[in-house]
């Protein structure tokens, strides 16, 4: 942007026009550009690709629910059960190709200690999947 000319004659008031020159040379060049360019985008490659049927890949895991309540008392998918009979049942699980994935249900009350040894023994019987199951918070309505 020009602030004078070179007229010696002139005030020194600033120039106020706007050079166009420059803009429409760069919009020249991109107009250029889009249109070699664009028919490259429409390009395609025709493929004849095999079509084969198959069975899903993603298979969805047996889960195991265990619940824990307030008092410490056990529930394997929502049947009661004794500490030793849990071990037993986390060990046949645990010889299984594929292992199961176990979903820990523990009321707010409970004592950490039992969650503690419940994932133990899931460790024992080479368990790795583990997943705390909670309930959202209430929201609050206005």
């Amino acid at each position: 942007m020009a602030f004078g000319g070179l007229d010696k004659k002139s005030s020194g008031v600033p120039m106020a026009e706007i050079n166009m020159t420059p803009l429409i040379d760069v919009m020249l060049v991109l107009l250029v550009i889009f249109i070699i360019t664009a028919p490259l985008f429409t390009h395609a490659i025709r493929l004849d690709l095999p079509k084969v049927a198959s069975r899903p890949a993603c298979e969805t895991p047996q889960t195991i629910t265990l619940s824990i309540d307030d008092a410490g008392k056990l529930y394997w998918n929502d049947q009661p059960i004794g500490i030793e009979q849990m071990r037993a049942r986390f060990a046949e699980a645990g010889k299984a190709t594929d292992k199961p994935e176990l979903h820990l249900r523990a009321s707010s009350a409970t004592r950490y200690d039992v969650i503690a040894q419940v994932m133990s023994a899931a460790q024992q019987a080479r368990l790795s999947r583990i997943g705390f199951v909670t309930q959202p918070a209430p929201t609050k309505q206005k």
